[in-house]
């Protein structure tokens, strides 16, 4: 029997340490969150009225953005929360609620980075044939299927947290919550806890990795195969955006997995920083790189004609 049981709501924590600094902070936060906000809204305003974006590459694109905003709008009531007014505590139930969105979507942005690798895959391999496979009910299947996977992997770490009890500090280590931090406040038997999320790890970022990986593999093998070296150069072009966000995503994986691993020594706001950096640093930057990289999009205005 676990002592000193509460039912007391938890305590989210901004930046230990920087709280005379909050105010430059937040400042940051809130240009980056309005920045987010404003590019991957503008995307999804674009490619739902532009008909030059009536494409399965800008359907995937849309559900990239807005699984990005989604992100952003959970995450950013509690940051935003601890910086301006030090707003720290969250009942259980939101907390948990938080988390399993976070993680979910997570893995949900995954799934999309691969259904677009096999958009590319596609429309390189079979360009003569790229609408009649990716048809429209097809693009929504997939994208579905991807929610799906990200949605009820998540649900066995998360249901344990609202039945255990919890008798530990109650103090988060993010303004956010993450399945991880609450797990290691419970008074319980959390071996589920701790080896569930290292095989959906393997199972979902691992595996579609290297999926995406062995699609560019193919897709080099058949670009290599065109005569043309202007032909190839167009056809590689058409993979540099996805490439560029597949890049930004799992950097961002793998630079929070080896602090969390290796960086046991590493001061307390660095692992704090990198978390900010993996939640933010895709939602600001996948619609800068599919701006500036893409043509449709930045010939967006122009009127469509039918013939």
């Amino acid at each position: 029997m676990w002592p000193n049981i509460s039912a007391a709501p938890f305590l989210l924590n901004g930046f230990p340490g920087l709280q005379a600094a909050y105010h430059w902070i937040s400042i940051l936060f809130f240009a980056i969150y309005v920045s987010v906000f404003l590019g991957n809204g503008t995307l999804l305003y674009l490619i739902k009225d532009d008909c030059h974006l009536q494409e399965p590459m800008y359907y995937f694109l849309a559900m990239l953005a807005g699984t990005d905003l989604t992100v952003t709008l959970t995450t950013m009531p509690t940051v935003m929360g601890v910086l301006w007014v030090n707003h720290r505590e969250i009942s259980h139930g939101a907390c948990f609620l938080q988390a399993y969105v976070i993680h979910s979507l997570s893995i949900v942005e995954s799934g999309i980075l691969l259904a677009m690798a096999y958009d590319r895959f596609i429309a390189i391999r079979s360009p003569l044939r790229y609408k009649s496979i990716l048809t429209n009910s097809r693009v929504m299947k997939i994208g579905l299927g991807v929610l799906l996977r990200g949605f009820l992997s998540l649900v066995p770490p998360i249901l344990p947290l609202f039945w255990f009890p919890y008798c530990r500090s109650h103090v988060l280590s993010h303004a956010f919550c993450l399945h991880q931090d609450v797990m290691k406040l419970a008074c319980a038997d959390i071996t589920f806890n701790r080896l569930y999320p290292v095989v959906l790890v393997a199972l979902t970022f691992f595996l579609d990795a290297l999926i995406i990986l062995f699609s560019y593999i193919l897709i080099l093998k058949t670009v290599m195969g065109i005569a043309s070296g202007e032909e190839r150069a167009k056809a590689l072009n058409t993979c540099v955006s996805h490439m560029s966000c597949v890049l930004v995503f799992y950097i961002t994986v793998i630079g929070l997995t080896f602090i969390h691993r290796f960086g046991k020594h590493a001061p307390h706001v660095v692992h704090i920083t990198m978390s900010y950096v993996y939640f933010l640093f895709p939602p600001f930057m996948n619609p800068i790189i599919y701006s500036i990289k893409t043509k449709q999009i930045q010939r967006s205005s122009l009127p469509c004609y039918s013939f």
